[in-house]
């Protein structure tokens, strides 16, 4: 059986497109019926495109309250009869309205070992605080930022020669690898 998801995301979409090509593989079994993004000028829009995925672009600033922002994005994603909800560089914290919309069914990645260097700049948090290792963590979202329960992990060790360029690109080579993985595991259930 295959389940419809919405992917969020708020950035290039490098992650959405891991997504993408593991569906189009059958590694997920699942279909992308919309991308949700707030940032108009966002790259993963064209990236969204590229698939023929639905898109809604919308922002916060455009609603007079959370509440209702994420009311309209409910109302979408029930009229493609969404089940699941990636967010793959979602730049937002989920509010109360989505969550109790979407119990348990909505997930992140996150690039940092949780619950290690949660928020904004994960891996610069890492590379200046000189840990030997990171990675990135699959996550169920509750209301905290980046505090939900653990769904899998992958280690990314940080080399002495490492720029944060160079560790930067390692983490996202292992976020494409393990994001489709946990999401077709999960969808597989």
């Amino acid at each position: 059986m295959k389940h419809k998801i919405a992917v969020f995301a708020s950035g290039s979409g490098t992650n959405f497109q891991a997504i993408m090509e593991a569906v189009d593989r059958g590694e997920i079994p699942a279909t992308v019926e919309l991308m949700v993004c707030d940032q108009p000028d966002a790259h993963v829009i064209e990236r969204a495109g590229t698939w023929d995925v639905d898109t809604l672009v919308i922002r916060r600033k455009d609603f007079p309250t959370k509440s209702a922002f994420e009311e309209k994005i409910i109302e979408t994603c029930r009229s493609k009869e969404i089940e699941f909800i990636v967010l793959a560089g979602y730049m937002r914290i989920l509010g109360k309205t989505l969550l109790e919309a979407y119990p348990h069914r909505i997930i992140n990645l996150h690039p940092s070992l949780l619950p290690s260097f949660k928020g904004l700049d994960a891996i610069g948090q890492a590379f200046r605080k000189g840990v030997k290792i990171t990675g990135v963590t699959v996550h169920y979202v509750d209301e905290g930022m980046d505090t939900g329960p653990i769904i899998a992990q992958a280690a990314v060790p940080i080399e002495d020669s490492d720029t944060i360029e160079s560790l930067t690109e390692r983490i996202h080579e292992t976020e494409h690898e393990l994001y489709p993985k946990t999401i077709a595991k999960l969808l597989s259930r």
